[in-house]
């Protein structure tokens, strides 16, 4: 499947979004690994089959191996990361102050640079909705260089691969239903 398939597959209501993917494909101010690993990382939190096939077909072949592997894991930890540090951020209290105990040994060595992977975690941190995490990860990206109008794509790519994910799960699910009642 590719992006083009992946467009095709919305329905006409969801124009907007087809344009969204198809500028922010071509985002400049991002650079191609930092682009690439966004919208992989997007995808892959946002958790619908068709959309992480088709944005993997897409931007997999620009990253390295270790770079494709970074984006994964951005999204394999950032969703464990996302729903701990929302309870700790929606709850307060003592929580703030104990040890997370989570493993997290890959963030300190993500095998890229650590901008980039932090961009990545910014990016599954928006679809996750945890704001502790979005403001942690926006602090280190500005601290590192990257401007808000960067940080910005990020979240705008990280809110079009969501969008395109819950519009083809809902069209999924009338589609199933539709079935369901005929049967």
């Amino acid at each position: 499947m590719s992006i083009e398939t992946l467009k095709n597959a919305l329905p006409d209501y969801a124009r907007d979004l087809k344009l969204n993917l198809s500028s922010l494909a071509a985002e400049a101010s991002l650079t191609p690994q930092q682009r690439a690993g966004t919208f992989i990382a997007a995808a892959l939190a946002s958790r619908n089959a068709a959309t992480s096939q088709a944005l993997l077909a897409e931007f997999a072949p620009q990253l390295s191996p270790e770079a494709l592997a970074a984006a994964k894991t951005a999204a394999a930890i950032m969703a464990m990361n996302n729903v701990y540090y929302r309870f700790v951020h929606l709850v307060g209290g003592d929580y703030k102050t104990l040890p997370a105990k989570l493993r997290m040994n890959a963030m300190a060595r993500p095998g890229v640079e650590k901008a980039d992977f932090e961009l990545w975690s910014l990016a599954v941190s928006a679809v996750n909705g945890c704001g502790l995490c979005l403001e942690a990860h926006e602090h280190e990206l500005r601290q590192a260089g990257l401007s808000a109008e960067q940080v910005q794509a990020a979240v705008r790519i990280a809110a079009t691969v969501h969008a395109i994910a819950v519009t083809l799960d809902g069209e999924r699910a009338i589609l199933n239903d539709a079935v369901a009642i005929a049967a």
